[in-house]
């Protein structure tokens, strides 16, 4: 029979299990105590770093402020700046009003200056026209200055001249149709007429088929005997006395056809006619000299034309108007 050997003792073993109980617990103890201490430092780290982050979102957010504040008040001096600069433009606008009203008072001021200008010059010229063939009936001088009188008036835009310029033209017109003038067509016409007086014939003709008494034809060949009229001068002395006096009254005649005097250059024909009888006895060329010299005395040397100072009158009147109060 096999004898059974005894069991070995137990004893280490339950004192091992304790151990390695309380061990386990201390290790767990101390594993928890340093993950609540890793705990509580990241929690540390974490309150930390969120204090941190508001720390710096409350900087942030009063830096925001601040900005806020700042763009509030560039706002608001903006908003100054704009009201002041909008008030200087509302000045500037009406500067600029006020100054294209007087710009255009002052053109228009220019304007009714410089066509008063031309008016005073159109009326100038017209006068000086007017006279010269008044005083002197110089044609082509009037014609000059109302031409110079027509190009003042052109210059004038204003609708108010156009009936002055169209009296103008009929007046310029009528002058025109004068030619060379009254006076110097009565000129010519005198100085020719002075020319024919050298052909006239001295003495009477007697008829060639006239029987001539004996004593004429028995003294005929000593004397030769001539009709005469006993109002011709016959003397040489008083024919050369004549025919000076003949032609003082033909340079009267023309001083009087300058002048345009009327009374004076029938007068000084009249005289010229009575020293044609003193001087040539009757013929028909004398009676031809003396139709033709009644015939200038019958010229009218200053013509009526109605539309001769027409132009002038209607300027003075329109100045006149213009004028009045």
């Amino acid at each position: 029979m096999n004898d059974v050997a005894p069991a070995p003792p137990r004893r280490p073993l339950r004192w091992l299990l304790p151990l390695i109980a309380i061990a386990a617990l201390g290790a767990a103890g101390w594993f928890g105590w340093h993950s609540w201490q890793t705990r509580q430092q990241q929690a540390n780290l974490a309150r930390d770093s969120a204090i941190q982050q508001l720390a710096a979102m409350q900087q942030g957010l009063e830096a925001l402020r601040r900005d806020q504040r700042a763009n509030a008040r560039s706002i608001q001096d903006a908003a100054a700046t704009n009201r002041v600069l909008r008030d200087e433009v509302l000045g500037l606008g009406q500067r600029s009003a006020l100054l294209e009203q007087n710009l255009a008072q002052l053109a228009d001021s220019s304007r009714q200056g410089a066509q008063a200008v031309h008016r005073e010059e159109a009326e100038l010229l017209l006068n000086q026209a007017q006279q010269r063939l008044v005083f002197a009936g110089d044609l082509d001088g009037a014609r000059r200055l109302y031409g110079l009188a027509a190009s003042a008036l052109d210059s004038i835009d204003s609708p108010d001249y156009l009936n002055l310029r169209q009296a103008l033209i009929q007046e310029r017109n009528a002058l025109d149709a004068l030619g060379p003038g009254v006076r110097a067509r009565t000129a010519a016409e005198l100085e020719q007429w002075a020319g024919q007086l050298e052909h006239l014939p001295e003495h009477l003709q007697a008829p060639a088929d006239a029987a001539q008494p004996w004593w004429q034809q028995l003294l005929s060949p000593l004397v030769q005997i001539r009709p005469a009229d006993g109002k011709v001068l016959i003397a040489r002395s008083e024919r050369i006395a004549a025919n000076d006096s003949l032609q003082i009254e033909l340079s009267l005649a023309r001083a009087a056809l300058e002048r345009g005097d009327d009374k004076a250059w029938q007068q000084a024909l009249d005289r010229c006619d009575g020293w044609l009888q003193r001087l040539w006895p009757d013929s028909p060329q004398r009676q031809q000299r003396r139709a033709e010299l009644q015939q200038l005395r019958s010229v009218e040397l200053r013509p009526n034309l109605p539309e001769l100072g027409s132009t002038l009158q209607q300027l003075r009147s329109m100045r006149a108007a213009e004028d009045a109060p």
